[in-house]
């Protein structure tokens, strides 16, 4: 099969689809990898070293997405790369469909067969190309919060873990999943005094478990959301539905409640955001302010990690690249369940029953699109 990874294009995004060692492993298996010409170069890898792994050089992305049977990115693709998808192309990417209706008609458009990293599931229901950039991100909330509550970043200048004497900052996390965890993991380090925020009794008691008295927990009602809220100097959001759009927890009226200065950030904006005042932001322009609070709801994170992001995200993508290209996507599909739940798109329709509804859209079943 023919593979091709274009340079991403979204807003300071230096990720990329497949390292050098990655397209190694392809290409002693028979495939042909074509990487766009500088690709990879701000994570420290250049055209040398890709083609030293095997790789054809494209000179541009149109030489890239013309080529290949198989696209590999990292986020979703934008309007111009959109209008380079055919109907015989598989694209396997992150897509975040849901909060996306004019991504989700090109798509379905286009008539490609389009796979998406974080609906991909696994036996224990996990969603293990969602995982790794989940994990950046929970860690990044925390250093990007405590960083919007210095003064120089119109913070009320606090220390996040506060010194002797001093209390710490009041950091509440709304969802204790794997970005969850990671974000309680670095504010406790830091010394904050954290509480996480679940609706499942088993995600707190593994909270509780892991980090002991260091972290309080809630049952997440609206209520306890409102007064949490009210005392947080922090509040990050990571709750997360699979394929569909985030659930708006934190309302305008709870903002009003709270303290000028302090921060919300949104790791759940890939999916439309957990807060009703949380709109996408890039890394060039990452914050806004509404009543008072300071909004970090930058759509792609880990990209200001990248070098980081891409290894994390090449050892969970790489196995499934290989099924797809050494099988095709239907064999390797009807021969894995958890990556067949990663179909989002197919031949003019939408595949992903979360992504259907979300976005008021006809369903086509999985099996009707394998069989067709």
């Amino acid at each position: 099969m023919r593979i091709g990874v274009p340079k991403e294009i979204k807003d300071r995004e230096d990720r990329v689809g497949m390292v050098p060692g990655a397209v190694q492993e392809l290409v002693s298996k028979g495939h042909e990898v074509i990487v766009e010409h500088d690709a990879g170069k701000n994570i420290g890898f250049s055209d040398a070293d890709y083609a030293a792994a095997g790789a054809k050089i494209g000179a541009d992305a149109d030489a890239v997405w013309a080529a290949a049977e198989m696209i590999v990115k990292v986020k979703e693709p934008l309007a111009v790369e959109r209008k380079k998808l055919r109907a015989d192309q598989l694209l396997f990417t992150y897509l975040h469909l849901a909060p996306d209706l004019a991504q989700t008609q090109d798509l379905v458009a286009s008539g490609a067969t389009c796979i998406a990293y974080e609906t991909v599931t696994s036996p224990t229901g996990a969603l293990p190309l969602l995982m790794p950039m989940s994990e950046v991100a929970g860690r990044m909330s925390v250093q990007v919060g405590a960083h919007y509550l210095e003064n120089a970043q119109g913070g009320p200048g606090m220390l996040l873990g506060g010194v002797a004497g001093v209390i710490p900052a009041n950091v509440v996390i709304l969802g204790g999943g794997v970005s969850g965890t990671n974000a309680t993991l670095m504010a406790a380090g830091l010394g904050a005094d954290v509480t996480v925020v679940d609706r499942s009794p088993d995600v707190l008691r593994r909270i509780i478990a892991t980090f002991g008295t260091r972290v309080k927990t809630a049952y997440s009602t609206r209520d306890a959301v409102a007064k949490l809220v009210a005392q947080a100097d922090l509040v990050i959001g990571t709750v997360l539905i699979p394929g569909a759009a985030a659930p708006k927890l934190v309302t305008r009226e709870m903002l009003k409640t709270m303290r000028p200065g302090s921060v919300i950030v949104d790791v759940a904006i890939d999916q439309g955001g957990c807060t009703e005042t949380s709109k996408a932001t890039t890394h060039t322009n990452p914050v806004y302010v509404v009543d008072g609070v300071t909004h970090y709801c930058v759509a792609n994170m880990p990209g200001g990690v990248a070098r980081t992001s891409t290894f994390a995200l090449n050892n969970a993508t790489l196995p499934y690249i290989i099924a797809l290209a050494d099988k095709g996507w239907r064999q390797a599909l009807a021969d894995d369940k958890y990556l067949r739940d990663g179909l989002n798109v197919q031949g003019g329709a939408v595949t992903h029953p979360a992504v259907a509804a979300a976005l008021g859209l006809a369903l086509r079943p999985v099996g009707t699109a394998l069989a067709a």
